[in-house]
């Protein structure tokens, strides 16, 4: 009898827990299928918002959180009938219209939220707020697109990387749902063909003329937000066919694999520099117009970067706009963060990406090369040299050259750094002198940095160095002194000479690249200026990408071109990292 009895019981509690387990998921269910409304309320905050659409009508209220909900209710009523009385302005009002204030109020676990609750308290996550007839869902802090948009420049074949923000949420839990415009004239029905899935999409051949269109989900994990919809402002058009850069993307189909890293130094011509007459017209008189665009430039730019498969990508003359608007949200979709620094009075600066699933920024150290020279102590004894001549001291100081230095760690074995630099030293084929001055002092920085703040690390060191083989800095570099007959300290005239034996503070690095004949290439010159600079006792080279064949570089006559982004060519090399 006992036995049969708590088997009763237990039978029953198994009912109950079933049965509240079937009300849950159906108030789930009903909580799913209703409109959303999103309230987004912060502590600390004074004000929260609240939005949700009513009859095709977007409502985006900002309301004091210490306010009691009786309020907001009551202004969501009034403002719903004043809605009414405008629609019915036009045409003559019966007697039986006469407005009602709908009802407005706010349940939270099967009761209803009193209205002297303050705001801060009464919008709680699954509370439902029913206006009228209509319920709707309410979703606190809910994940959130602050920023949502597509590309203007389409390129069939190249990759499309929507720039998003998240708020609450996490790029990586995100759904996206890519369609294109159906043609017109064809069988299908007027509307949108779904071509894929995933944050990066690639349009194809078969997409040219068309809009493409986004649908994006933001997520934290299971948690959803409201979705939004993104249609292309222009259709997608026919690419440039090869490019310089898909040979050599053969050899970078995957990542590599630790302790190797793969490393990228690209001079990506600023915009601010491809638009000036100058350019058009004696520089680059050979590219076409459309092809110096920037919108065009970046379809090229993302793809040949993320095809690369980096680890760490030094990027020179990066324009801010394109560092937030391009870069930044093309690099992110495939695994990689980055950090900017602009150049003082410029309109284009230095980028440093790297993947976040083998580093983390522990910190960085940029300074501006001119500034250094005058204010930090570890450079007085090159300052006092350098001040015997007043006129070449003055030119230095007003060059906005920047040096951009991060520390990275190993997240394959923590405690492990890599000091990773990036610099654009001064351009001017007669400024050797005041090149070798800066990269002193960057030199003299960087071994600060290293000894203070990550000992052992071994150094990085990217940029366009606008020095060639036999320069005064290469050999300041690679054989770490230069001595003061060096035609260098006299490159700009007698006026601005200083001659001086210049010691570098490192021993001789290696240049990981070697010296191709040129990583620059323009009508008027073409030459190695660009270098990736590693300590041969830390790491060695695994692989150099190949550069561009000659009859590549030269198809269209020179750089930049309708297959080619910039007058530079990136240096790519995988270095193996010694433990």
């Amino acid at each position: 009898m006992f036995h049969h009895l708590c088997a009763g019981l237990t039978l029953s509690r198994r009912c109950l827990l079933s049965s509240s387990t079937r009300s849950l998921t159906r108030a789930c269910r009903v909580l799913s299928r209703m409109e959303p409304a999103v309230v987004r309320c912060l502590p600390g905050e004074p004000k929260l918002t609240i939005s949700f659409s009513l009859d095709g009508s977007h409502k985006h209220m900002q309301r004091d959180q210490d306010e009691p909900l009786g309020k907001v209710l009551a202004r969501i009523s009034n403002g719903i009938v004043k809605s009414q009385r405008k629609g019915k302005k036009n045409r003559v009002q019966q007697p039986s219209e006469a407005a009602e204030l709908p009802a407005v109020k706010l349940y939270f676990d099967g009761g209803e939220v009193p209205d002297t609750m303050l705001n801060s308290e009464a919008w709680q996550d699954g509370a439902v707020l029913q206006v009228g007839h209509v319920k709707y869902s309410v979703r606190r802090n809910a994940p959130t697109f602050i920023t949502a948009e597509l590309p203007v420049s389409l390129l069939a074949g190249f990759p499309v990387c929507p720039k998003l923000e998240i708020e609450f949420g996490n790029l990586q839990d995100c759904e996206f749902m890519w369609y294109k415009e159906n043609e017109p004239n064809t069988s299908q029905d007027v509307g949108w063909t779904h071509v894929g899935c995933g944050r990066v999409h690639v349009p194809s051949n078969q997409d040219i003329g068309c809009k493409l269109k986004l649908c994006c989900t933001p997520k934290d994990g299971s948690r959803s937000g409201v979705s939004k919809e993104l249609v292309s402002v222009g259709t997608v058009e026919a690419g440039p066919g090869v490019c310089t850069f898909d040979n050599r993307h053969m050899y970078t189909v995957k990542e590599v694999d630790w302790p190797v890293l793969r490393v990228v130094s690209y001079n990506i011509l600023a915009d601010v520099y491809a638009q000036t007459e100058l350019s058009k017209t004696v520089l680059y008189p050979y590219c076409a117009p459309y092809a110096l665009q920037l919108d065009y430039r970046q379809n090229l730019i993302k793809k040949e970067l993320t095809g690369y498969n980096a680890d760490i990508i030094c990027l020179q003359e990066v324009d801010k706009g394109v560092f937030v608007d391009s870069l930044t949200p093309a690099l992110d979709a495939f695994g990689l963060d980055g950090v900017f620094k602009m150049k003082e009075k410029q309109h284009e600066g230095l980028a440093t990406f790297y993947r976040r699933s083998k580093f983390r920024l522990l910190s960085h150290h940029d300074i501006l090369l001119s500034e250094a020279l005058t204010s930090d102590p570890i450079h007085s004894q090159l300052l006092e040299r350098v001040s015997a001549n007043s006129a070449l001291k003055d030119k230095i100081l007003r060059r906005s050259t920047s040096l951009q230095v991060s520390v990275l760690e190993d997240l394959n074995k923590p405690g492990r750094k890599v000091c990773v630099a990036n610099t654009h030293l001064y351009f001017h084929p007669k400024g050797g002198n005041v090149r070798l001055v800066q990269m002193g002092v960057a030199l003299q920085h960087l071994s600060h940095v290293i000894r203070e703040v990550a000992p052992g690390a071994p150094l990085i060191f990217c940029g366009d160095f606008n020095s060639i083989p036999n320069s005064g800095v290469l050999q300041l570099v690679c054989e770490a002194v230069v001595p003061q007959q060096h035609a260098d300290w006299s490159s700009s005239g007698p006026e601005e000479s200083c001659s001086m034996e210049l010691l570098s503070a490192f021993p001789p690095l290696l240049s990981a690249c070697g010296q191709p004949a040129y990583t620059n290439y323009v009508g008027g010159f073409h030459g190695c200026l660009d270098y990736i600079f590693i300590q041969p006792e830390s790491m060695q080279v695994e692989q150099v990408i190949p550069l561009p064949s000659h009859q590549e570089v030269t198809t269209y006559e020179g750089l930049p071109s309708v297959a080619h982004p910039s007058d530079h060519i990136a240096l790519a090399c995988d270095l193996r990292w010694s433990p």
